[in-house]
C-alpha cells in the first residue's frame, strides 16, 4: 500500500503520455506553437511501463492516460494492452478531446480501455471553434458517438467561461442525459499559460444556472473523487461539479502524476517534482521505487488555490498540457 506523508492512501496514477495537442484551448495553451518535445526526451512505453509495474505492485488500482492529447502518441493502444495484460482488473481510463476517437475507439476498447473522460465545452460549432482554436465539433461528436457504440463508458468535462459558453450549461445537461453520460462542470483553473482575459464561473454560479430550470439535491463525493455530485430531482440525472479552489477533496487526495519525460508530480498545482527518468532508463526498479517513496513523502496537504474572489486568486505556472490537468 502506498501512503503519503499525511497518511492518505495513494492508489491512482495519472500518466501524461505527451504534451502535444491538436487543439489550442483558451484555458490551457492558446499561444503555444505547434511544436513538441523531441521524441528522444520522452520515456518509451517500455520505460513508462517499468514504473507502472512499480506503482501497481505498490497498490495503484487506477491509471488514467492524459496529455496534451494522449491519442496523438503513436501506438497508445499497445501501451494500454501492456498495462491490461499485467493487471487485467485495473481501472484503466483516458482523458481526451475525442477528435481522433472515430478511428481509435475500437482499438482502445480491444486493448483493455474501460472508460473515457471527454472534454466538451460547447454544443455550438462556432463557440467550440473559439475555445479550441479551430473547427472541431463535428469530429468530436463523431468520436463521442463511436466511443458509446463500442461500449466505452463516457463522462463529459465542461469548463464554463463567462461570455463564451456560460449559456449552455442546461443544454449540456440535456445532451449528456439523453446519452446516459455524466457531465462534470469544472471551475476554470487560473494558469499563466491561458488567455488571461478569460473569466471562469464560480461553482455557486454554475449551480444557480442549473436551478433556473431544475431542483437539485446535493449527494456528496464518491470516495476520493474531486467531483461533488448533485441529483436533478425532476429527472433523476446526476451531474458533478469540480471546484479546485476548495480544499475539502484534498483531504482524501489519492493521486500522483507522471509526465512523458519522467517527472513524478505530487500535486497538480505544485511545480515541485522528482524524475524517474534516470532510473527507468537503466532498468533500476529500486531506484524508481525510491523516487516514488520520496514523492509520496513530499506530497502536500492541500493545493495552493483559494476560495477568494475570482480576480484575487493566485495564478498557477503549471502547464496543464504537461500534467494532464
Amino acid at each position: 500500500m502506498l501512503i503519503d506523508g499525511h497518511g492518505r492512501k495513494v492508489d491512482y496514477l495519472r500518466i501524461s503520455v505527451t504534451e502535444r495537442c491538436n487543439f489550442r484551448c483558451q484555458y490551457c495553451m492558446p499561444e503555444k506553437p505547434f511544436s513538441w518535445v523531441p521524441k528522444e526526451n520522452l520515456l518509451t512505453f517500455e520505460e513508462l511501463f517499468l514504473f507502472v509495474k512499480v506503482a501497481i505492485d505498490g497498490g495503484v488500482t487506477k491509471i488514467r492516460l492524459t496529455g496534451g492529447e494522449p491519442l496523438l502518441r503513436e501506438d497508445l493502444d499497445t501501451f494500454i494492452q501492456m498495462i491490461n495484460d499485467y493487471k487485467p482488473g485495473l481501472d484503466l481510463a483516458i482523458t481526451t478531446n475525442a477528435y481522433l476517437l472515430p478511428e481509435a475507439a475500437q482499438r482502445l476498447k480491444d486493448a483493455g480501455l474501460k472508460r473515457l473522460n471527454i472534454s466538451l465545452d460547447s454544443l455550438k460549432a462556432d463557440v467550440a471553434a473559439k475555445v479550441a482554436g479551430k473547427d472541431v465539433l463535428a469530429k468530436v461528436f463523431k468520436g463521442i458517438d463511436k466511443a458509446l457504440e463500442v461500449g466505452l463508458k463516457v463522462k463529459i468535462n465542461m469548463v464554463p467561461l463567462k461570455g463564451m459558453n456560460d449559456g449552455e450549461i442546461l443544454d449540456m445537461i440535456e445532451y449528456c442525459s439523453e446519452r446516459n453520460m455524466k457531465v462534470r462542470f469544472i471551475e476554470y483553473m487560473e494558469n499563466s499559460h491561458a488567455d488571461q482575459s478569460l473569466k471562469g464561473m464560480h461553482g455557486k454560479e454554475i449551480l444557480e444556472k442549473v436551478k433556473e430550470k431544475y431542483t437539485i439535491k446535493a449527494l456528496g463525493r464518491e470516495g476520493a473523487s474531486p467531483s461533488f455530485n448533485y441529483l436533478i430531482e425532476e429527472t433523476g440525472y446526476e451531474f458533478g461539479l469540480i471546484d479546485p479552489h476548495k480544499h475539502d477533496f484534498c483531504e482524501s487526495c489519492n493521486r500522483i502524476r507522471l509526465t512523458a519525460e519522467g517527472n513524478l508530480i505530487p500535486c497538480l498545482y505544485f511545480d515541485e517534482a522528482l524524475s524517474i527518468a534516470e532510473s527507468v532508463k537503466k532498468g533500476d526498479i529500486q531506484g524508481a521505487a525510491d523516487v516514488l517513496a520520496q514523492v509520496l513523502k513530499d506530497k502536500p496537504k492541500e493545493n495552493r488555490w483559494s476560495e477568494e474572489e475570482l480576480e484575487d486568486r493566485e495564478v498557477s505556472t503549471r502547464a496543464f498540457y504537461e500534467t494532464g490537468g
